[in-house]
């Protein structure tokens, strides 16, 4: 699989992000680590930036991740590193990551995928 010119920057981010995150210490009390929300929406970047038609493993790390966070730190660490993430990595189309979970059918996701995102207000 041959890597766009466009996401060769982004992805080298995220990837110097993940390796920053698992070196940092996880999120207290939170089972999900920010390296597991990363490695699970890489497949959902080229859509975010580009739109198009969303990969059948995007969906699959979203709907994992959605269930898997049971408690609200585990929903406060996932927001806190979608946070991170948006506001580390350029280019991301805010329209295009908003409409995922819907796009996934997953629904109730009780934040918005933002850099400006409130993550202590989520539940």
């Amino acid at each position: 699989m041959a890597i766009s010119r466009k996401l060769v920057k982004p992805l080298s981010l995220l990837l110097l992000y993940m390796v920053l995150l698992a070196e940092s210490p996880p999120h207290a009390e939170a089972a999900i680590t920010c390296s597991t929300v990363v490695n699970s929406l890489i497949p959902c970047l080229s859509y975010v930036m580009n739109g198009g038609k969303v990969p059948p493993t995007c969906c699959k790390g979203i709907k994992s991740l959605y269930g898997a966070a049971k408690t609200t730190a585990d929903r406060r660490s996932v927001c806190s590193c979608l946070k991170t993430a948006a506001s580390s990595v350029s280019g991301i189309n805010f329209k295009n990551a908003a409409a995922l979970p819907g796009k996934c059918g997953v629904k109730n996701i009780p934040f918005k995928i933002s850099p400006k995102a409130d993550c202590s207000m989520v539940k």
